[in-house]
């Protein structure tokens, strides 16, 4: 069954009818069960930021949903789930809890491709052509392929890693120079060290020099 060839009518989403010419299949790199992925056009991505939700009619929802993202409501412990309605049905999928919104949202468009197709309202515009799409619209492949793809999406990259690590520091690294037998001055050191203990030189205020304003430097006595 071509899951990209429904559409579905239902309030928590967004319908809009696009062109199969753009559909496109590949072999998704999150997954190594051979899992496939859709890829539409810039034009066909439906996204949640730019079509606002309908007020929520129960209060809980209204307090606890994502205000952008799609199908997201914060738990009290500060983590989020998220679950799906089913076209045509009050049923819904649950696809789990997740520590950040972000991943939560990713599980969110995976199963919104796989139900809705083209017609889904994405939280993510690259979703369309970087999620991996589950097998069938059961409810166990969507669930399976939405906590790859959050975990996926949930793992820092390596180049945003920007923790210094330690330098080990090998006796072979460490380098020596004798700056007196460099210079040829045996007691450099200890002369500059000594150097720094002396007094400073003995400057003239200007009490002083009105002082000695009036002694001659020269005198012309025979």
């Amino acid at each position: 069954m071509d899951i990209f060839s429904n559409n579905y009518s239902d309030p928590l989403f967004c319908v809009e009818d696009f062109s199969p010419s753009t559909e496109v299949h590949e072999s998704s790199p999150l997954s190594d069960n051979g899992i496939s992925r859709a890829k539409f056009s810039d034009e066909e991505v439906l996204l949640a930021s730019n079509n606002p939700k309908k007020r929520a009619g129960r209060k809980k929802f209204r307090e606890t949903r994502h205000p952008v993202y799609r199908g997201v409501r914060r738990r009290n412990s500060g983590k989020w789930v998220c679950e799906v309605r089913e076209p045509n049905k009050k049923s819904r999928i649950w696809l789990g809890t997740f520590p950040t919104a972000e991943m939560a949202a990713r599980a969110h468009d995976v199963a919104a491709i796989a139900l809705r197709g083209r017609s889904a309202c994405l939280n993510f515009a690259d979703s369309a052509w970087k999620l991996p799409v589950p097998a069938s619209t059961d409810a166990k492949d969507i669930q399976k392929a939405a906590a790859e793809a959050a975990k996926t999406f949930g793992q820092p990259s390596s180049e945003s890693d920007t923790r210094e690590k330690p330098v080990a520091i090998s006796p072979e690294n460490v380098f020596f120079t004798d700056e007196e037998a460099l210079f040829g001055m045996p007691g450099l050191i200890q002369n500059m060290a000594e150097g720094l203990m002396l007094p400073p030189p003995y400057c003239m205020d200007t009490d002083d020099v009105e002082t000695y304003a009036d002694v001659s430097l020269w005198s012309y006595s025979i």
